[in-house]
Parts: structure tokens; C-alpha cells; sequence
């Protein structure tokens, strides 16, 4: 019954980090394009998530969490618009970093991630009802 638990509890770790990711994923596709606010300044900069492995000591189960969530680094993409309320004096506008069909395919493999720990979530439940039922038969 034990490792029942830690397998829920594992699977949880999970979702919860799946969830968090499908979040920012949301996010970046929501600014896609939102420029800056001002002449020349810097629009929106698409987010990323780094997980981590956490050992846990007492049950030696190793569980997934969010080391962090940090803006992309990579270039804002530039385009000619001197009519654009953003446009720096050359006439170009910053545009984000996002690019729609890399956060598509994230989330696709975060929902995919999402889905394998929400089944193994429902297997250790179903196995934890069967252990009981077994007992409850003696």
C-alpha cells in the first residue's frame, strides 16, 4: 500500500508540474503578439520552464518540481512598421520571441505528460480500491 501512495503522490508531482507548464505554454501563445508599449521598447518575452528531480528521502521516490520559470533569452524578431505606435525611430517594431508553432508542439507533449500521470494516477487508485476490497473479503 505504500508504494501505492508514492506512486500517487509522484504522479501528482506531475500534473502539478505538467499544469504549470501548459500555464506558461498558454501564456506565451496569449502574448504572441503583443508588442511593447512605448517606442522601441521590448515586447513580450516568452517564458520558459525548467524542471527538477526531488528525492525523497523517506520513501527514496524521486518526484518532478518547477526549478524555475525564466524569460527566453533568445532575439526579439524585428519588423518595418513606421506606422506602428511601438516603432523605434528607424520605423521598426519589436515583436516577441514566440513562435506559435514551437509553443503548440510544447503543449502537445505537456498535455501528452499531463494525460500518463492522470493514468497512473487512476491505475494506483484503482489498485489501492481492489487491495482494499481483497481485505475487506477475508
Amino acid at each position: 500500500m505504500d508504494a501505492l501512495t508514492t506512486a500517487l503522490r509522484v504522479a501528482g508531482s506531475g500534473l502539478h508540474a505538467e499544469s504549470t507548464r501548459l500555464r506558461v505554454v498558454s501564456e506565451n501563445i496569449a502574448n504572441a503578439n503583443s508588442t511593447g508599449d512605448a517606442p522601441g521598447a521590448d515586447p513580450y518575452a516568452r517564458k520558459t520552464v525548467a524542471f527538477q528531480s526531488v528525492v525523497d528521502r523517506n520513501s527514496q521516490a524521486t518526484f518532478v518540481g518547477i526549478d524555475e520559470i525564466d524569460a527566453d533569452k533568445a532575439a526579439f524578431v524585428q519588423e518595418f512598421d513606421p506606422s506602428h505606435p511601438a516603432a523605434n525611430p528607424d520605423g521598426y517594431v519589436k515583436l516577441p520571441n514566440v513562435n506559435p508553432i514551437v509553443e503548440m508542439a510544447d503543449m502537445r507533449e505537456a498535455n501528452r505528460s499531463y494525460q500518463a500521470n492522470l493514468q497512473v494516477l487512476k491505475q494506483a487508485r484503482e489498485l489501492i480500491s481492489m487491495t482494499i476490497d481483497l481485505m475487506r473479503a477475508r
